[in-house]
């Protein structure tokens, strides 16, 4: 089997060498970054300095944290995680950074946990960590037959449930400090004396506190001793009551008390889960977002109660703040690399909206703000003549109140808008304020075209906010919300020269004059079909059922509610039953092709199946289109109508190809598995490759089909795998065809199903992890069968399942390479899950109808 590496494994292995480490160190005094002496080099070491039980420490200190270091390399790349630490390494020890921990992690991820919190303490990072133990307290109030209480969020607290509460408490701080000091980490537990309280409301919530004072000391002891400090949420009043009060809550007094570089939540379910859609958030400003987030139906509880906190929060400290709501596993990615993870939340800027010049009350921003336009800066246009223009059209303009970002949208008359300017300077970028402007464009505008510059610095970001491009001559148009036949109109403006260029108003002479024209298409107008048309029930024959992809088939549509098989052909096991289709008594039989005719002129079969080996359709195909039945439908899994150059077979690959094209066609060419997963991990990116793509693919010996072979012999896949057609294999000319030359290389490893490729791509310079994974994310949103991950996809993960994962983007120190892996189950999404999504668009079922989209 292909040995992968991945940043759950990465620190796994970390963490057992780190034990070993913290196994091997005494106790004794703590070795912290200021203990180290700073003059100390080759030539004034001294024999005495050697012996001494600090140098040693020392020594021990720097071996575990080099190590650290190098195994951060692998998660970021060096210049990120050099950045970050000297970022972090900025600023006084408590001011690193603010974790609170959901109760839940400690009970389901506490090794995970303690291996990050080790992470940092290996490296000299003391963050301050407050956990909650809100499930423990639920689990042992229902052992006794107490139902617990909230209101707004807030857990009622009597009596009893306080002696619960800190029991929890004192239980998970103990487990968490025990498990740190297991691997080497110098931890305190501080369940006290830390959160002066009153009384929330009494009468109310009973023993529940609100925080009236932050006691720093007992936190910066335990750090300038060299420990991490592991706080509970417990508060107490001047007369020595305990006090509950909410994690989340205490967390933000932290926050505003130290004014932390990061201030992170940890919980099980990895961000703010979007209660319509059941996905992460990405981003949440609050400025723009807040009062309609909180009227959300799924915003309530907890959730509510963590979002006006950090709405709290954030309103007391820098602009610039945020919080980051995150797995555990991915705390490193967060802090040290530029991908990021999880729920991010930040303020933001409140936008202003203009529709004339008189409405800008301060001129001298105005014109600042258009100073940073390139064709101004160059002298191509001045600012005055732009005003001008401006006087003479209806526009609409964004920004926030000091126009560090100023957008400027045309409206043109019986045309698609044109976002005409859109002028950031860095700390608008920095500071998002560039995402919420678009936002509210998006908000006003269903549909927007704009052009940008191929040298953009921005140009990911622009990719972004698209559903579709068209390059030509240094210049590329973007637009959103357009159809097929809109899209080839606007392009067509564009090709004459009629829409400007670079987010410029004024047309440039010349321009587009040149006869050397550089063009590419990327459409995203091609949302899935998801509600049908019909529920009239469709015979299916299945010929070729006897493989691997024809077992698969059936169990797809033995649960599917309007597809029924009629006929099942296979020579070998003519006269048997149907294996795994419990609809009907379906026997197998050995139909020819004048079966074939007979029944297609006669309009027994709605769908015809081809699965068989490349080279064998034909004879089948030729018979069903002579026959008299025009209406019959043929799905072939073979190659031999991938390359169809006659407009008679559409390339059934939905989420690339026009949905509505596939839908109308009678005959649907299905992808092959390695092609269907490389042509999805690199469509995102087809404007940026720069090269030849390498694609490294490992398939399960499903893959080699039924037939007795070496490449599905278990014993000789044993402890091994096989190269095989090196170069010119069919499906390397097939992604080529239909998405990107590649050169691509195939192997058998010795698990049964699923696909795993690993993809080097040559990109152009001046992308980062983040803004691919950010590209890739968009250009997927709406497909349920393609999911994007910000870690390493599995291939053990990936069999059975209906979908392709795609993930990695890890970008070279050099910027000029990303290594994209995507996995695949061979028979499923590779095969019969494909065939069958073609099947429901043909016959106009839903595109997911009998098909499972989530685990």
């Amino acid at each position: 089997m292909i040995r992968q590496v991945n940043k759950k494994a990465l620190a796994s292995n970390l963490w057992r060498r780190l034990a070993a480490v913290g196994a091997a160190t005494p106790a004794g005094p703590a070795i912290t970054r200021t203990s180290f002496p700073a003059t100390t080099t080759a030539s004034t070491t001294t024999a005495a300095s050697i012996s001494s039980p600090t140098y040693s420490r020392n020594i021990r200190f720097y071996s575990t944290k080099s190590t650290v270091i190098q195994l951060l390399n692998n998660i970021g790349s060096k210049r990120e995680v050099e950045q970050y630490l000297k970022y972090f390494t900025s600023v006084s020890q408590q001011q690193f950074a603010v974790i609170k921990v959901g109760g839940a992690i400690i009970t389901q991820q506490l090794n995970e946990l303690a291996s990050c919190l080790a992470f940092l303490y290996h490296v000299g990072l003391y963050p301050i960590v407050l956990h909650g133990t809100g499930p423990q307290i639920n689990e042992l109030l229902e052992n006794e037959g107490v139902e617990p209480e909230y209101i707004d969020g807030i857990r009622i607290t009597n009596p009893k449930t306080m002696e619960v509460v800190r029991k929890c408490f004192l239980e998970q701080n103990l487990r968490l400090v025990t498990a740190l000091e297991k691997i080497g980490v110098h931890a305190r537990p501080i369940t006290a004396g830390v959160f002066e309280a009153e009384f929330l409301d009494q009468d109310k919530y009973q023993l529940v506190g609100k925080i009236t004072n932050v006691n720093k000391s007992p936190i910066e002891a335990a750090i300038n001793s060299g420990y991490l400090p592991i706080l509970t949420s417990l508060a107490e009043t001047p007369l020595g009551q305990l006090l509950n009060v909410n994690a989340d809550v205490a967390a933000g007094e932290l926050a505003r008390e130290f004014e932390p570089l990061k201030i992170v939540y940890l919980n099980e379910k990895g961000g703010i889960v979007n209660g319509n859609t059941g996905e992460i958030i990405s981003v949440i400003n609050l400025d723009e977002e807040y009062d309609d987030l909180l009227k959300e139906s799924w915003v309530k509880y907890g959730t509510k109660l963590k979002i006006k906190e950090i709405h709290d929060l954030l309103q007391h400290l820098p602009r610039s703040s945020s919080v980051a709501i995150i797995d555990v596993d991915d705390l490193q990615k967060e802090l040290f690399t530029d991908s990021g993870a999880g729920t991010l939340i930040r303020r933001g800027y409140r936008l202003i909206n203009r529709n004339s010049l008189r409405e800008f009350g301060n001129p001298d921003l105005l014109r600042n703000a258009l100073l940073r336009d390139p064709e101004i800066k160059s002298g191509k246009l001045s600012v005055a003549s732009y005003l001008k223009f401006l006087d003479t059209v209806e526009f609409k303009s964004y920004g926030d109140e000091p126009l560090e970002v100023l957008a400027i949208v045309i409206k043109q008359d019986n045309k698609i808008p044109k976002l005409d300017k859109f002028l950031s300077s860095k700390t608008g970028w920095l500071n998002n304020v560039t995402d919420n402007i678009f936002s509210a464009i998006k908000k006003d505008y269903a549909q927007l075209c704009w052009v940008v510059s191929e040298n953009d610095d921005n140009l990911a970001w622009y990719f972004s906010k698209s559903d579709g491009s068209f390059a030509k001559n240094g210049q590329i148009l973007f637009w959103y919300g357009l159809n097929i036949q809109e899209a080839g109109d606007l392009i067509k403006q564009f090709d004459s020269d009629a829409i400007g260029s670079s987010l410029s108003s004024g047309k440039e002479s010349g321009v587009f004059s040149s006869s050397q024209q550089k063009r590419g298409l990327h459409s995203k107008a091609n949302a899935p079909i998801t509600q049908g048309t019909t529920t009239d029930k469709k015979k299916i024959a299945l010929i070729g059922a006897r493989g691997y992809t024809g077992q698969n088939l059936v169990k797809l549509i033995d649960s599917h509610p309007y597809l029924e098989i009629s006929h099942a052909s296979s020579r070998e096991f003519e006269g048997q039953k149907l294996a795994g289709y419990n609809k009907d008594n379906v026997i197998y039989s050995n139909l020819q092709v004048e079966d074939i005719k007979k029944l297609d002129d006669n309009g027994d079969v709605d769908v015809w199946i081809l699965a068989l080996p490349n080279g064998v359709s034909k004879p089948f195909v030729d018979t069903i289109n002579s026959s008299q039945n025009s209406n019959s439908t043929i799905v072939d899994l073979s190659a031999d109508y991938r390359f169809d150059t006659t407009g008679t077979w559409a390339y059934g690959l939905p989420e690339l190809n026009d949905r509505k094209a596939i839908a109308q066609s009678r005959r649907i060419s299905n992808p092959g598995c390695y092609a269907t997963g490389s042509q999805v991990a690199l469509a995102p990116l087809k404007e940026y490759i720069s090269g030849t793509p390498t694609v490294f693919g490992v398939s399960g010996y499903s893959g080699a089909g039924t037939k007795p072979s070496p490449k599905n012999d278990v014993r000789v896949l044993e402890d091994n795998m096989i190269p095989y057609s090196l170069t010119d294999h069919i499906h390397e000319r097939e992604i080529a065809n239909h998405c990107t030359p590649v050169s691509f290389i195939p192997h058998v490893g010795a698990w049964f199903q699923g696909i795993s490729l690993s993809i080097n791509v040559p990109i152009a310079k001046g992308l980062t992890s983040r803004d691919i994974r950010h590209m890739y994310q968009d250009f997927y949103a709406a497909e349920e069968l393609v999911k994007i991950s910000g870690d390493i996809p599995l291939v053990k993960s990936i069999a059975k399942k209906n979908w392709i994962e795609v993930g990695g983007f890890a970008v070279n120190n050099a910027g000029d390479r990303v290594v994209i892996v995507a996995t695949i189950d061979n028979l499923l999404k590779g095969a019969a899950t494909q065939a069958l999504q073609n099947i429901n668009l043909t016959q106009g079922f839903g595109e997911y109808e009998g098909i499972s989209t989530s685990a």
